[in-house]
């Protein structure tokens, strides 16, 4: 399925400007075909003066007047010249008389698309697309009064849509955008914020607020000061929504109901009229949000923990070490240190972030100074270097992969580098479906087949081939030194 910039690129006139404003206005217009009770389809123009589709809204409030799929296909002849009409004059053009589509008797009108007055520049000051209105008058019937109220409200919203107010080009992002559905709940206001029309459904979600009796006319930021006076805290966007003076998103609490409800301002030659209003109850999503925080934390404090009881250990190794005789127990004391540190460092990136994924470069940044202390301990030059990125790594698989990592650099430091030091070279290399790494020394070498059986290769074995399904292969490359080639799938 391509993209609406694919699609305008691909068959219409490419503007940056334009696709923004066009992908902002399929973002919101799910609503106005739900209010209309039709189908919009958004046309732009061709290199050849036609029109092709590039998108299309299908009301969850009607049924729908095309079974396939329109975007990416040419305009319909009978089409053309109301919809060249209405990009021309920039005016909304009705077709008189009804249209058939599969059967169906439909009512037709084009209406343009036109962007904000301060966004727009000379030379694109004019329509920059279409909608044809699609309504199926074979479900048509006499209109009650939610149905008057809906049409009338998204008629409003297609004005605006011609004077290039919807959508509000300078409402915020994010949280504050998004929408309650016009199914979800509705309220008009009247310029004052006076409720002047409630759907049933909107009616329902404020009265499961604790507001009882009827709220049409009166204030709707009244009516919930009631409810909101006694909390503590109150968005402070509320007041702004409540009136309809702010195309903004917020939530309305009780004790036990969370209210979410958005304002759409109406506006008509610049001056605002009205707004609409859409709520829905989230509760229950308000409440598994709150969880799913809680348990967030309790799992940073947990990562957290662990580290430190690990730094514990290791602090407890590191007096044990300092207190023996033996050069053989203080190297394998030495050996558990770095290999516990190691782990450390993964839990400690995981308590401090809210992703059960870890950046594994900062990770490996700091299991490679353990390594460093090598160099500090002898005479010596050890030289470590990274030509490239790890990047993000699930953390099932950052902490074998730590381990066996520290283990695989430490040995080339301490038995192929031999006594004059040298440098090490790790190059990791990630896809969507695979890491690679190498690490490669300038030192001794190995012999043909002669890997060590070592407690720390086996260690390494274990992890990269056990734990992490990948592969690894130690060589000797033909100018010397020791390659370690391993591959992890993702």
């Amino acid at each position: 399925m391509s993209t609406l910039s694919q699609l305008i690129s691909d068959y219409g006139v490419p503007n940056k400007a334009n696709i923004e404003w066009l992908t902002r206005l399929q973002s919101e217009w799910q609503l106005v075909a739900d209010l209309l009770f039709a189908d919009l389809v958004l046309w732009v123009p061709t290199k050849d003066g036609s029109f092709i589709a590039v998108g299309h809204a299908r009301p969850s409030s009607a049924a729908t007047v095309f079974y396939r799929d329109i975007s990416g296909k040419p305009i319909r002849k009978e089409w053309l010249a109301p919809v060249k009409q209405a990009f021309d004059s920039g005016e909304i053009v009705e077709q008189k008389s009804s249209d058939t589509l599969a059967g169906l008797a439909t009512r037709f009108s084009a209406i343009p698309v036109q962007k904000e007055r301060s966004l727009a520049s000379e030379e694109n000051s004019g329509s920059i697309a279409i909608i044809t209105r699609h309504t199926n008058l074979s479900e048509s019937r006499t209109p009650n009064k939610i149905q008057l109220n809906y049409v009338g409200c998204g008629n409003e919203l297609l004005a605006m849509i011609t004077e290039g107010t919807f959508p509000d080009y300078s409402s915020p992002t994010g949280r504050r955008r998004g929408a309650p559905r016009a199914n979800d709940g509705l309220l008009r206001l009247d310029v004052d914020g006076n409720v002047t029309f409630a759907s049933p459904n909107g009616l329902s979600a404020f009265s499961r607020l604790g507001i009882e009796g009827e709220i049409e006319g009166k204030s709707l930021a009244e009516v919930a000061t009631k409810i909101v006076k006694e909390q503590s805290t109150v968005d402070e966007s509320l007041p702004l929504v409540l009136t309809g003076k702010a195309p903004w998103r917020a939530d309305l609490e009780s004790t036990d109901v969370t209210l979410s409800v958005r304002a759409i301002p109406l506006m008509k030659a610049g001056s605002r009229t009205g707004a609409i209003v859409l709520c829905r109850e989230i509760t229950e999503l308000r409440r598994q949000e709150q969880q799913l925080l809680t348990k967030d934390a309790t799992i940073r404090e947990i990562h957290h923990r662990v580290k430190n009881n690990l730094q514990t250990v290791a602090s407890l190794m590191r007096i044990q070490m300092r207190r023996t005789t033996s050069d053989e127990a203080k190297e394998a004391l030495d050996q558990a240190i770095r290999r516990v540190s190691a782990i450390a460092l993964v839990h400690n990136t995981l308590a401090e972030g809210f992703s059960d994924e870890v950046n594994f470069d900062e990770v490996f940044e700091s299991s490679m100074r353990l390594v460093g202390e090598l160099a500090t301990d002898s005479s010596r030059e050890i030289k470590l270097r990274i030509d490239g990125k790890f990047g993000q790594l699930d953390s099932g698989l950052a902490t074998p992969l730590a381990v066996a990592l520290t283990e695989v650099v430490t040995n080339a430091a301490s038995h192929g580098l031999g006594e004059h030091g040298g440098s090490i070279l790790i190059t990791p290399r990630q896809s969507a479906k695979q890491l690679t790494i190498e690490v490669e020394d300038n030192g001794v070498g190995i012999e043909k087949d002669a890997v060590g059986k070592g407690l720390g290769t086996q260690i390494i074995k274990t992890l990269i081939e056990g734990e992490l399904r990948g592969k690894i292969s130690w060589f000797s490359p033909k100018d010397g030194g020791t390659k370690v080639a391993i591959s992890i799938p993702l």
